[in-house]
């Protein structure tokens, strides 16, 4: 599968990105809670892109669904 890249600019947007990549592998919120041992309101929470989600479990739900975030300089046109 080729990579595929997105620029982030808010919660909102990881949120978005999760329950895509999540529903493309075929599974539910509930799934997803129980393989990341996370709570069911903080996937909801994430998904909905609340600003105030922790950081770590976010990075932790992102790399069990095969993702990664990269930090890189903004480019400026």
């Amino acid at each position: 599968m080729k990579d595929q890249l997105s620029v982030v600019s808010s919660v909102a947007d990881i949120g978005k990105i999760i329950m895509a990549t999540r529903k493309s592998n075929g599974l539910t919120q509930v799934d997803l809670v129980g393989l990341s041992n996370s709570g069911n309101r903080f996937l909801v929470d994430l998904e909905k892109g609340k600003p105030t989600i922790q950081m770590q479990k976010a990075l932790d739900i992102l790399s069990l669904l095969g993702l990664e975030l990269v930090v890189r300089n903004k480019e400026f046109k």
